[in-house]
């Protein structure tokens, strides 16, 4: 069975599913990732307290982990949750917002790298890159350049981490260290929308929870958020505020059959 096939099989067992996701996430998009996870079939929540976060991380299908608001405490939780997670064999997905611009996001992304089994990590260029030590530069949550391409970026990070690390960009560059996508699906309407990079984490985290491979998760993932938000721009003659809306409704209508029709993996 070929990659396109599998995750067109996923996103039905998603919708057939429903799937708990859970997310230790930031202020500015936990409505947004909540809408998305509904959306694209999974159910969410949203718990950050320290004295719930292991019992509530035991009842879900797949943890994210997402730093964009960052506090101190928020990662003792993600750590708690995280290793539950591992205990009970549960996919965590890590977004390591912002790596690169403050010593705070930088030493905590490492830190949850190296004390949490991260399946998939999901980030922009310069963050994965600060955190794999290439040169790169880094503007408050804004990737503004590395000194490798995505695809290199990718591999030499997986390999260090033995994780699977999915990039987004222009072309998605997805790799585990021994396979390797590009995802041409998406639009530059995406980058015109506050959250949709930690939208997109949601929607890996839920086709992980239904796929054991991660790295088909994240080409998943990837593929099928992409593909809406190219419906979504369509849709919204490309006005932010319609496109927003129209996202919703991409992915919500996605089904397995359009997926495949619209799937650009390499």
């Amino acid at each position: 069975m070929n990659i396109i096939q599998t995750i067109c099989d996923d996103l039905a067992s998603i919708r057939e599913r429903k799937p708990l996701i859970h997310s230790i996430t930031n202020f500015v998009v936990m409505n947004e990732t909540a809408n998305a996870t509904l959306c694209i079939g999974a159910l969410p929540i949203m718990a950050h307290a320290v004295e719930e976060v292991e019992e509530m991380v035991g009842i879900a299908s797949a943890l994210v982990l997402n730093i964009g608001t960052l506090e101190p405490e928020w990662i003792k939780a993600m750590e708690l949750a995280g290793r539950r997670a591992n205990e009970l064999n549960i996919p965590v997905i890590l977004d390591p917002v912002g790596a690169g611009a403050t010593r705070l996001r930088t030493e905590s992304s490492k830190r949850l790298l190296e004390n949490v089994k991260i399946s998939i990590v999901r980030g922009n260029a310069g963050e994965v890159a600060t955190l794999a030590g290439i040169a790169a530069e880094v503007k408050g949550v804004e990737s503004i350049g590395a000194s490798a391409a995505p695809d290199e970026i990718a591999k030499r990070f997986a390999s260090a981490y033995g994780c699977t690390v999915a990039i987004t960009g222009a072309v998605d560059a997805v790799s585990d260290g021994k396979r390797s996508a590009a995802i041409s699906n998406g639009d530059v309407m995406l980058s015109k929308v506050v959250g949709t990079g930690c939208m997109s984490n949601v929607i890996v985290a839920a086709f992980a929870a239904v796929e054991s491979d991660p790295f088909t998760a994240a080409v998943g993932g990837l593929a099928a958020f992409g593909a809406a938000g190219e419906i979504a721009a369509a849709e919204s003659g490309n006005k932010p505020g319609t496109f927003a809306s129209e996202l919703y409704n991409a992915l919500y209508a996605l089904d397995a059959e359009k997926l495949g029709e619209m799937a650009r993996v390499d």
